[in-house]
């Protein structure tokens, strides 16, 4: 039988840590905020309460822990070395918890519900992501959803992000990656830029040719990718033209401007229709398709769970895939037989 002075002994023990754990998880969850947002406004904004108490909440939090987290000045706000340390301890169990929370939120409600934070390449959130979501809202009006459209892969955890849209996977076990549709990457030009220039049957030809290309955000400028006797060769066209939009990319290879690379979902059905002709499809480059990814949980949010099946299912059904856009020489055929890839960074 436990000794009673044991027994007194734990029960003071599990009393002050439930208290010290009352008063101090606003706090953290206040520091948390406040770093994911970058601001004591927006974490404000985000939680749902006044500056001033997100402001006290860490300041508790600061005495009771007996050591600074956060340097403020009048223009900024960073990190401090403890700040740091408590960030990357406490960061992930704050995520655990309000997942949790909303696990049995989606249990108690009923019917998928809440804010759908979704990030996709430009290109392929604008042509294929964005026309989808109309007809999900209607089918589940109470999901709202935010789409952020950008060429840099947005990080799940500082990023908030529920679901991406990714070309390729990641190298990151957390993540649940689903191929949505392999697509291939083409050289082409309009039909009115191939009969006065004509198009390039090799990949050194290309710098022959008015190529028009991507800067991407890092300043980089995007690389043109061939197969090569069982390799891969890379180069960087001199261009032309160049914008940090593949739209634009693409209005101009319409406009008879030149010649560019580009994905199989934006231009399959455009070869299709005749507007676009192609080149060398026997040097298009293998790559690992679209990809709808999210973070692995034991119990996903049924409002994450709808809206990959329903995603999934509609971008499968499109024709996305350049394997019907144009008919293969036969020099061509084992190659254009092959699985289709997309464009990367695009």
């Amino acid at each position: 039988m436990q000794s009673p002075l044991l027994a007194t002994a734990g029960a003071d023990n599990s009393d002050a840590l439930a208290s010290s754990f009352a008063t101090s998880y606003p706090g953290v969850v206040a520091f948390i905020t406040v770093v994911a947002e970058g601001g004591f406004s927006k974490a404000a904004d985000r939680l749902g309460i006044t500056r001033s108490a997100v402001s006290r909440g860490i300041q508790k939090l600061e005495a009771q822990i007996g050591l600074r987290l956060l340097s403020r000045t009048t223009r900024s706000i960073s990190l401090t070395r403890e700040g740091e340390i408590f960030h990357a301890r406490c960061q992930p169990s704050v995520v655990l918890i309000t997942q949790a929370m909303e696990d049995l939120r989606d249990l108690r409600d009923g019917p998928p519900r809440g804010r759908l934070r979704v990030s996709a390449s430009e290109g392929f959130g604008r042509k294929v992501v964005a026309p989808l979501l109309w007809g999900f809202q209607e089918k589940y009006p109470d999901i709202e959803i935010e789409l952020h459209l950008s060429c840099v892969a947005s990080d799940f955890t500082s990023d908030r992000i529920d679901v991406s849209f990714l070309n390729g996977r990641l190298a990151d076990s957390r993540i649940v990656a689903k191929q949505i549709v392999p697509m291939q990457t083409l050289v082409c030009a309009s039909p009115e830029y191939a009969a006065r220039r004509g198009m390039p049957e090799s990949p050194d030809a290309v710098v022959q040719h008015d190529c028009i290309n991507v800067r991407l955000p890092s300043g980089r400028v995007y690389e043109w990718e061939f197969k090569v006797e069982g390799g891969s060769r890379k180069l960087t066209p001199p261009s032309r033209l160049m914008f940090n939009d593949v739209g634009l990319v693409l209005e101009a290879v319409l406009q008879g401007k030149g010649i560019a690379q580009l994905g199989g979902y934006l231009i399959c059905d455009l070869l299709r229709e005749g507007k676009l002709v192609h080149s060398m499809p026997q040097y298009a480059p293998d790559d690992r398709g679209h990809y709808i990814c999210y973070l692995s949980r034991q119990h996903l949010p049924s409002r994450i769970r709808v809206f990959v099946d329903h995603m999934t299912a509609a971008i499968r059904a499109l024709d996305l895939q350049c394997a019907g856009a144009f008919s293969p020489t036969p020099d061509d055929r084992q190659v254009a037989s092959a699985p289709l890839v997309p464009l990367r960074g695009q």
